[in-house]
């Protein structure tokens, strides 16, 4: 409808295709009994395919789209038609969307939420005829001065007030177009200084937001999960949602735990220190896995540079982690990705969602075989056994004590000897598979 993307076809699955296809996503194959686009839930970024301009820290506008500068609402309409050609064009099982990024701000909160009304109303229509469904909405709580000491945390009440009515129309839109989860991403919920900051209040103050959006999902019975997306830098100097460990103590320490999940990217796990299949692993292991934002950082760099994802071996070492803990159920992959400033053409645009698709595709597909050879899982049983023994099952039990335990190590005359690892016989093993 925006003509944009006329001149490309859909893309199928060809993997002897000298153009633009998909080599190795072939949505209707089977992987550890779903279809693999089932396994998968591929989702668009609207943000950055659609309303990033190209610019970074450095440098202003390098893409020329002609719905730029999406100032007016005519503009915003003429994107969001764009956008959904594009994902019509991917086959996208689903997209994601902040309300910054699909309207332009109103003089008034009131003026907002109806232009994000009238922006879903184009997306209501164009969803019944694409079959994208939406994974997640957002509201962007970062990019506008006002958030400049935070949101939920920000020192002025009227800012967290004004937060609240940005969030309950978001949230009411999401609902409306039966979103599966919806995500709140802290940017600017953090501090620069501690001169200035009431930590402890500030803290108070996000717990109490947070709560309230969980009680008004339930009254307007949304079905989805909230999702919490960590992340432990940039744009604050250091962000309460650091990564899954932080988080997941943040939500207990609200009562939060069983109400909330997290949204975990791989690029926001690199900047925390961590790998990405460690925050998958431990999100798992706490029962707060949610939903994925597949993107890569620059190695070389100290910032999020928010790459398509390239690496076939890591990518299948997070969904590993993804499928031992059982899949996705109302999360996906999403492509929280954006092309370089030099890659201007709408080709560019497919080619690296298709390439994207098809890296993930590789990876999910190296993961499965990983599980159900059980090569990997058997080693690591074989590490543990010794749980097994009635007499190690006991120390873990409510009424063993210190005192208990030390008298029978001592009575057993235990002397343990280290046993090997193994760990480069078991990263020989996992490269057999990628």
């Amino acid at each position: 409808m925006s003509g944009y993307f006329d001149a490309i076809a859909p893309l199928s699955y060809d993997p002897d295709a000298d153009g633009l296809a998909f080599r190795a996503y072939d949505p209707d194959e089977m992987v550890m009994g779903k279809r693999m686009a089932d396994q998968l839930r591929f989702a668009v970024a609207f943000w950055h395919s659609f309303g990033w301009e190209g610019g970074d820290p450095f440098g202003g506008q390098t893409f020329e789209r002609p719905w730029f500068p999406a100032n007016t609402m005519e503009l915003a309409e003429m994107r969001a038609n764009a956008a959904f050609d594009f994902f019509k064009v991917l086959r996208a099982p689903f997209f994601c969307f902040h309300d910054h990024d699909v309207r332009p701000e109103g003089a008034s909160l009131g003026e907002s939420r109806d232009r994000l009304e009238r922006i879903a109303d184009i997306f209501e229509t164009r969803m019944a005829e694409t079959g994208t469904g939406l994974l997640w909405g957002t509201a962007n709580l970062f990019t506008n001065r006002r958030f400049m000491a935070g949101a939920a945390t920000n020192p002025d009440p009227e800012v967290f007030a004004y937060c609240a009515a940005t969030v309950k129309a978001c949230l009411d839109v999401t609902h409306r177009l039966n979103g599966e989860n919806y995500v709140l991403w802290g940017g600017r919920e953090g501090y620069e200084t501690l001169l200035n900051t009431d930590l402890g209040a500030e803290l108070d103050h996000m717990g109490r937001f947070l709560s309230l959006v969980v009680e008004y999902k339930h009254k307007i019975g949304f079905k989805g999960a909230i999702l919490i997306e960590p992340k432990p830098q940039e744009p604050t100097k250091h962000q309460y949602d650091y990564d899954v460990a932080t988080v997941f103590g943040f939500l207990q320490r609200y009562g939060l735990e069983n109400e909330v999940k997290l949204n975990i990217e791989q690029g926001h796990a690199i900047l925390a220190g961590h790998s990405f299949e460690h925050e998958l692993a431990l999100a798992n292991a706490l029962g707060v896995f949610g939903s994925i934002d597949m993107n890569r950082n620059d190695y070389q760099s100290g910032w999020d540079t928010d790459q398509f994802p390239n690496n076939v071996p890591e990518v299948a070492l997070a969904y590993y982690e993804i499928l031992k803990g059982g899949g996705f159920t109302t999360g996906g992959t999403n492509f929280d990705s954006k092309l370089r400033r030099q890659s201007l053409d709408a080709e560019d645009l497919v080619a690296a969602h298709a390439g994207a698709f098809d890296v993930c595709a590789r990876g999910l597909k190296a993961a499965a075989k990983m599980l159900e050879d059980d090569r990997l899982e058997a080693a690591r049983r074989a590490r543990y056994a010794g749980w097994n023994e009635p007499w190690a099952k006991a120390m873990l039990e409510k009424g063993a004590t210190l005192e208990g335990i030390a008298a029978e190590a001592e009575a057993k005359g235990l002397d343990p000897q280290p046993v090997s690892g193994r760990q480069e016989r078991l990263e020989n093993l996992v490269n057999r598979y990628v």
